[in-house]
């Protein structure tokens, strides 16, 4: 049994919290997009636009879970749905992967990588990203489109309820999506980052705040890896080796949302951009000041005892 409402509230809470902190974001980078852009803030500036349209396209998904996991749309719709939906996700791992080798580059050889480091050559690998993502995902038009001659009533759900034709072609391509789109970029992220915290923390000469956004860095990218995309990833190899779409495939996309919320923290560990933005500057000077405040009344609380 699926509990749509869990589902649901899980949705609202991540549109709620994942749009005005990208909307924040994408206002910073595309500012800095007219003045001088770094190749970093160029992928950061993909990864916010990944994010923004996959909340876009999340209030249909907050449908089909409010009417109980059904779709009463057209199949046309849920086949864009689900394709903008999916391939924001599989964006967002690429981008993530692209952004460690350009730190990790940085690192390891600094003069020759200064040379190389140009803006189109991020703003190129940033359309090579959203091409192969894409490609990839077209196979929900295939699937959902697919003439099924055994069919007597219209279709009430989106993208679910397989035929066998349906997932001799989906369950190969989710394998594969798991291992070259999630499993690749994954081991990538571990090699550049681990490299990168090891060169950091060989060389005395680098300040400690750098380090420990480095190590903030590291682990919100891994986390976002392990917490979010791990378990929907998980269900593509669960569902070739039984050679079914297993029905709690629903629950996994649900850290996938969360993701959303997530890369905001990559925004303010890899871009000093971000960091400067008087918006967050802002939030900073509140924190301080209530964190000030709760400390004066902790005093004040003993000094009255």
């Amino acid at each position: 049994m699926i509990n749509h409402w869990v589902i649901l509230a899980v949705y609202i809470l991540t549109f709620l919290i994942g749009l005005p902190a990208n909307l924040l974001a994408i206002c910073t980078f595309f500012k800095k997009l007219g003045d001088k852009p770094s190749p970093n803030d160029i992928l950061l500036f993909n990864l916010t636009a990944s994010d923004l349209v996959f909340l876009l396209f999340l209030p249909f998904k907050m449908y089909e879970a409010a009417v109980g996991m059904k779709w009463y749309l057209s199949q046309t719709l849920c086949s864009i749905a689900s394709y903008f939906f999916f391939t924001t996700i599989y964006t967002s791992s690429l981008l993530l992967m692209a952004i460690a080798i350009d730190r990790y580059l940085g690192l390891a050889f600094p003069f020759k990588y200064r040379l190389l480091r140009k803006p189109l050559y991020a703003a190129a690998g940033s359309v090579i990203i959203w091409l192969v993502s894409a490609a990839h995902c077209s196979i929900i038009f295939i699937t959902v489109h697919m003439p099924d001659l055994n069919a007597t009533l219209p279709k009430t759900v989106c993208y679910e309820n397989f035929t066998e034709q349906q997932k001799k072609i989906l369950l190969p391509v989710r394998l594969e999506f798991f291992v070259v789109i999630y499993m690749l970029p994954l081991l990538v992220c571990i090699f550049c980052y681990i490299n990168c915290i090891y060169i950091l923390y060989s060389r005395p000469h680098i300040s400690k705040e750098k380090k420990q956004r480095a190590i903030g860095m590291a682990l919100c990218t891994l986390t976002i890896f392990l917490l979010c995309f791990l378990p929907y990833n998980l269900s593509h190899l669960v569902g070739f080796s039984s050679n079914n779409s297993p029905s709690w495939r629903y629950y996994t996309l649900l850290p996938s949302t969360l993701n959303t919320c997530l890369d905001p923290f990559v925004f303010y560990f890899s871009s000093s951009t971000f960091r400067e933005s008087k918006t967050v500057s802002l939030l900073k000077k509140w924190c301080c000041f209530t964190q000030k405040t709760k400390k004066s009344d902790t005093e004040l609380v003993i000094l009255a005892e």
